[in-house]
Parts: C-alpha cells; sequence; structure tokens
C-alpha cells in the first residue's frame, strides 16, 4: 500500500466558501418559502370560513325575513278573522230584518230594525279601535281630517269652515281611513255694488 493513493481519513479537505453559503441560503429560503406558504395556507382558510359565516348570515337573514313575513300573514288573518266573528250577529241581523221588512205594515218598523243593527255595526267596530270623523256645521276645515268636495257662499258660517257633511270618515287608532267629505264656506256671498 503506498501512502500517496490513500488519503487519511482524519485529513480535512478543504473549505469552499461557496458551496457552503449556497447550501445555507437554500435553507434559509425554504424556510421563508415554507413560512410563507404556510401563512397563504391560513389566510386562506380565515377566507373560507369568513365566507362560511357569512352565507350563513346572509341565510339566517332571509329564513327570518321568510319568518316574519308568514307570521305577519298569520297575524292578518287572526286579526280578520276576529273582525268577521264579531260581524256575524250584525249579518244575522241583517237577514232576520229583511225578513220582517217584507211582512212589515209600515216603514218605521223597518227604520227601527235597521238602526239597531247599524249601531250594532259600530259598536263592534269601536271596539277595535275605529272611530268616526263625523264635523259638524261650522266646524273649522282641517285638511288632515277632512276632503273638501265643494265650496259654497255662506253668510251664516265664517270662511274656511264646514257648512255640511256629505260623508263621514273613518279613523282606525291613529291612522286616518278615509277623510270626511265636506262642504267648506268660502265667506259671505259677494254682493254686485254696480247694479
Amino acid at each position: 500500500m503506498s501512502s500517496d493513493t490513500e488519503k487519511p481519513v482524519n485529513e480535512e479537505q478543504p473549505e469552499n466558501p461557496e458551496v457552503e453559503n449556497t447550501d445555507t441560503t437554500e435553507v434559509a429560503d425554504d424556510d421563508g418559502v415554507g413560512a410563507l406558504l404556510a401563512q397563504i395556507e391560513q389566510l386562506q382558510a380565515d377566507l373560507q370560513a369568513q365566507k362560511d359565516k357569512t352565507l350563513r348570515a346572509v341565510a339566517d337573514l332571509d329564513n327570518y325575513r321568510r319568518r316574519v313575513a308568514r307570521e305577519k300573514d298569520d297575524l292578518r288573518k287572526a286579526v280578520e278573522s276576529g273582525v268577521i266573528e264579531d260581524l256575524l250577529p250584525a249579518i244575522d241581523n241583517f237577514q232576520i230584518g229583511l225578513e220582517h221588512a217584507a211582512k212589515a205594515q209600515s216603514g218605521a218598523d223597518v227604520a227601527k230594525g235597521f238602526e239597531f243593527i247599524v249601531t250594532q255595526i259600530n259598536q263592534i267596530l269601536e271596539q277595535r279601535g275605529l272611530t268616526q270623523v263625523a264635523p259638524a256645521p261650522g266646524d273649522e276645515f282641517d285638511h288632515h281630517q277632512h276632503e273638501a268636495v265643494g265650496h259654497e257662499a255662506s253668510d251664516e258660517i265664517a270662511d274656511h269652515h264646514i257648512i255640511k257633511v256629505m260623508r263621514v270618515g273613518y279613523q282606525l287608532n291613529d291612522r286616518l281611513l278615509r277623510p270626511a267629505s265636506v262642504v267648506v264656506s268660502s265667506g259671505p256671498a259677494e254682493t254686485n255694488e254696480d247694479a
């Protein structure tokens, strides 16, 4: 064995600075890229979680809207059926009144029957919050409660006051359903002084 061909095992090889720097740079680049990829994956997972939350919130809102609409419709139907149930006795009285009207000998009896039924209906509706808007002649015209269907000159009733009520109005609680139709005074009639 020749000593020239064999290299000692303990002998260190000379360092190559370029090779060593390349190896550490790759390791550093691998750590940076790995961290960025992990950060991207985390951001994508967060984005997906937010999308899922948003979709659930939109679905919950849509379900809420449907439920509220259904409950509102059910409430409206319940109120309507309650009013109709309350009016059924008045309808029965109309039918009885019509039967008696055919046999009645005077119109006064028929008129009393209809007056009773109208009073009954008004009481039922008043219990539900309905009130009449029925101004008296001489009351001041209120455009929030009254509808002027005409103007007339009047020496007795002041300008912008009601002369007569053509049709009563109705108000349900605080909501005006129909204004009262009235004729309003335009003040005293003008006299022709030239004649």
